[in-house]
């Protein structure tokens, strides 16, 4: 399923309070982006909004009712507590959904600071 482009600018519009945004594919659907490479947020083709979260994020998201991303293989479920989803309540309520982007923003930094060490790494054994 496609990601409806009316759902992910309603979403632009909620989030945009952390300035410039811009989205990206990600597995079947789409990944929300700050400050140039910082994932914060990704709809997935079902089209729940999942938020990224780390250890000092999740316990919020929990006793809000998040629940974390899952996809199934032939392997089994696995669960991906790395993004957790947005609460029903802020899909509707700019404040609040502004909130929980700010809230997912230090996991997303730190998570793109590691893909940029980790590009880093790679390019200088490439030159090595």
């Amino acid at each position: 399923m496609a990601i409806d482009p009316d759902f992910l600018e309603h979403l632009r519009d909620l989030f945009s309070g952390l300035g410039p945004l811009r989205t990206g594919r990600m597995f079947s659907g789409a990944a929300i982006y700050a400050e140039e490479d910082a994932m914060f947020a990704m709809v997935s083709s079902s089209g729940t909004v999942y938020m990224k979260s780390d250890a000092s994020t999740e316990q919020a998201y929990l006793a809000a009712g998040a629940t974390p991303f899952f996809y199934t293989r032939k392997e089994g479920t696995r669960e991906v507590r790395s993004l957790m989803s947005l609460p029903e309540s802020a899909l509707d309520d700019p404040e609040e959904a502004l909130e929980w982007a700010r809230l997912s923003l230090g996991p997303a930094r730190a998570a793109a600071a590691e893909k940029r060490r980790a590009k880093a790494k790679r390019k200088r054994r490439a030159t090595n």
